[in-house]
């Protein structure tokens, strides 16, 4: 999924408190908005805002100390060509920092083409890193996945499965034990690089879990502050299945570590069998303590296979 356009007053008032601009000319254009064209084609949130650049159009403009004075200083012809040419880079938004003052040329023809100018006292590199932030998460892929996301031993976690398992039974035995809550039941996931996914909850489920027999349960006011979260990054799925699903669809001991795709990045998935009598709370922890240490290089199984070599190699002998 696709997010929508953002426009240049929208852009204003997110970065009023922060960046303490102005609106200085091309008030007429508010609407004014990101060519669809370029979002699609930047590779990144860096081609989306970047220091004035001919090569790179369509994206907001950042005006500094330097490109003031390369703006203004030269002969009035050349002045008034480098400042018309801004005109033929459409960019959505000129941001004039460093507490620069606009030269009269560059606000008439910004009033004349409807290019919203703001300036701020801040400098240009602050703008360009606030607003590269913003920009990436914006425009990132998006996705709304069913499940409960939680931090887990500091790991976000996707728990997810076939309905009915107790998911968020799951999840709320796991606050009861210390962990966090990002989102129950809808999660939304942005690809906010390329190898990265971070997940969020969805404003309106904002610190609710719902119990199947007693409802929604305000966790942040049950559990304090402490047992809720406002993102993390996805860095496991544990999936849990029923007897007969796991024996006919997985391992019991899988070779390879099983991985699942969302937004176009491998996410690493542990399958849990759901049957009477078992503690799933102890066992997804498990999965996830298991997890951080592959993420520190110790796998396991492979050692186990070495060892059972070893021991095949000495009963050789």
């Amino acid at each position: 999924m696709k997010p929508s356009a953002i426009s240049a007053d929208v852009l204003f008032e997110d970065h009023r408190a922060i960046l303490r601009w102005q609106w200085v000319a091309g008030l007429g254009s508010p609407e004014r908005r990101f060519d669809e064209v370029a979002v699609r084609a930047a590779r990144s949130s860096a081609d989306l805002v970047g220091y004035l650049n001919y090569i790179h159009p369509y994206r907001v403009q950042i005006l500094g100390e330097r490109e003031v004075a390369y703006l203004s200083n030269g002969s009035a012809a050349d002045c008034a060509r480098r400042i018309s040419r801004i005109v033929t880079l459409e960019p959505p938004v000129l941001v004039l920092c460093d507490g620069q003052s606009a030269p009269d040329a560059l606000v008439s023809l910004c009033e004349r083409a409807q290019i919203p100018l703001f300036a701020t006292q801040e400098s240009a590199a602050f703008v360009i890193d606030v607003l590269r932030a913003y920009l990436s998460k914006h425009f990132a892929d998006r996705t709304t996945m069913h499940g409960v996301f939680m931090d887990i031993l500091g790991l976000g976690v996707l728990i997810t499965g076939e309905s009915g398992l107790g998911k968020s039974e799951l999840g709320l035995e796991l606050i009861s034990r210390g962990n966090g809550l990002v989102a129950d039941d809808a999660v939304d996931l942005f690809r906010i690089n390329q190898t990265t996914i971070e997940g969020r909850c969805p404003e309106l489920l904002q610190n609710l879990l719902e119990v199947r027999g007693i409802g929604l349960l305000d966790i942040r006011a049950i559990f304090g502050e402490a047992a809720v979260r406002r993102r993390m990054r996805l860095r496991l799925i544990v999936h849990l299945v029923r007897r007969e699903t796991m024996e006919r669809d997985y391992e019991r001991m899988p070779y390879e570590p099983l991985t699942q795709e969302v937004l176009g990045v491998q996410i690493q998935k542990a399958v849990i069998q759901v049957v009477a009598g078992r503690n799933i709370a102890v066992l997804v922890e498990a999965a996830v303590r298991n997890h951080i240490l592959q993420l520190r290089g110790v796998d396991t199984y492979q050692e186990f296979v070495e060892r059972h070599r070893r021991a095949m190699e000495k009963g050789g002998e």
